[in-house]
């Protein structure tokens, strides 16, 4: 299902010590299905080598303007030609300044003014140090590229190679690698606000115990990027998972199921969609121990009262933006046998449009999983997948629907 399967990528390198995050770029394209031709300035060449970059493209890398291999000798217009896109990654204050003002002294410059605007797409992924960045001109120089079509690009935030921190760290090769995923990728819910929550809870008996589930997120988290990828702004509730955050979404941490509940309803009057991927915690004590409870030798666990937690789905469903049909809510139903009875009757109780169910056993901390639809006209049942590819299904599935609403 990659978006990237058999699209042809120019991926060019100016010069910067950022130049070594695209040799693992172009190992991550070519892995998703697409060709790579990569195309060097002379400065790119001081920072890593075209023989390594012609290893992991498998095709020759390509430095002068002056290069022959070309039969009629005019790499600019013939690479160019055949691009799906173009990726300059890292592209250093002085290439964008060239771009701005239309110079093309070298191949890389050529081909981005030579490639036919209209349908090739041209992406800037800066690079530099964090004073070149903040720099006046530097900024001015990138919103006239923005104004004149290219796509430039965030930086990342963190210690840089001259010892210094700040802005201007070029992005990792999986936040690129999600940039260029989204030229391509049906945008559906473009100008939807999706609320995603994912992962366990965790309720809390002393200060070192509690109750949680084996819930990992990962489907949640899937969810979270694969609608990101369809064009909507992205608001994530996470309970105490080790996942990273994907690129372009907003998260949130909470820790218990009053916590997850506040987070949900606080973000729920700005979407459109609410997908309840969470494993919350039914039950709760209802005080925890201000101290580590400790054995007392009489072989008994300590009595513990217990009280009900919010259900936060049924709660987002009898919204007013829930039932006028401005919000579509999803539920999971992680069951540990009749998924279907289960999923049925958990769509009725809690009076929403989908219920997502699987074995929970089976899936919690996987990446795969196997997911039964289900509605109020029946089941769908979809094999056992990639969560990822499941989570792009989901969400193109999800985006049908409201449209037919």
């Amino acid at each position: 299902m990659s978006e990237l399967l058999n699209k042809h990528i120019v991926l060019g390198l100016s010069g910067g010590i950022a130049c070594y995050k695209a040799a693992e770029l172009c190992r991550t394209l070519v892995k998703q299905g697409a060709t790579v031709q990569v195309v060097m300035t002379e400065a790119a060449a001081q920072f890593i080598t075209p023989v390594t970059m012609q290893a992991l493209s498998n095709r020759p890398v390509f430095v002068s303007q002056w290069d022959a291999r070309e039969p009629n000798n005019m790499a600019h217009i013939n690479l160019s030609r055949e691009a799906d896109l173009m990726l300059v990654a890292p592209a250093s204050a002085d290439f964008m300044a060239k771009l701005l003002h239309g110079r093309a002294d070298d191949l890389l410059s050529l081909m981005c003014l030579a490639r036919p605007v209209e349908r090739v797409p041209l992406l800037l992924a800066p690079a530099m140090n964090r004073e070149m960045w903040s720099h006046p001109a530097t900024q001015r120089n990138m919103a006239q590229l923005r104004a004149d079509g290219a796509q430039v690009l965030g930086v990342g935030q963190g210690e840089q190679a001259c010892g210094e921190t700040g802005d201007g760290r070029m992005l990792e090769p999986d936040e690129l690698l999600h940039e260029v995923k989204k030229v391509f990728a049906p945008k559906p819910l473009l100008g939807k606000h999706v609320l995603v929550s994912a992962g366990p809870t965790f309720e809390a008996i002393d200060p070192v115990r509690g109750i949680t589930n084996l819930s990992s997120g990962k489907m949640g988290f899937a969810l979270a990027q694969a609608a990101a990828l369809a064009g909507a702004k992205v608001t994530l509730v996470a309970g105490p998972v080790s996942l990273s955050t994907p690129y372009g979404v907003n998260r949130t941490n909470v820790r218990s199921a009053l916590e997850m509940h506040a987070a949900v309803m606080s973000a729920l009057p700005q979407a459109d969609v609410f997908i309840a991927t969470a494993a919350v915690a039914d039950w709760r004590p209802a005080q925890a121990a201000t101290q580590k409870i400790k054995k007392d030798g009489s072989g008994q666990m300590p009595a513990l009262n217990w009280i009900e937690n919010p259900d936060i789905l049924a709660d987002a469903a009898a919204t007013e933006l829930a039932r006028s049909g401005k919000l579509f809510c999803v539920g999971f139903a992680a069951e540990s046998h009749d998924v279907l009875a289960h999923a049925q009757a958990k769509l009725v109780r809690k009076k929403v449009p989908l219920i997502v169910g699987n074995i929970g056993s089976e899936t919690f901390g996987a990446d795969d999983n196997a997911l039964l639809l289900v509605d109020a006209q029946g089941a769908d049942e979809w094999p056992r997948a990639p969560k990822t590819e499941l989570a792009q299904r989901l969400v193109a599935e999800i985006a049908k629907r409201i449209q037919r609403s």
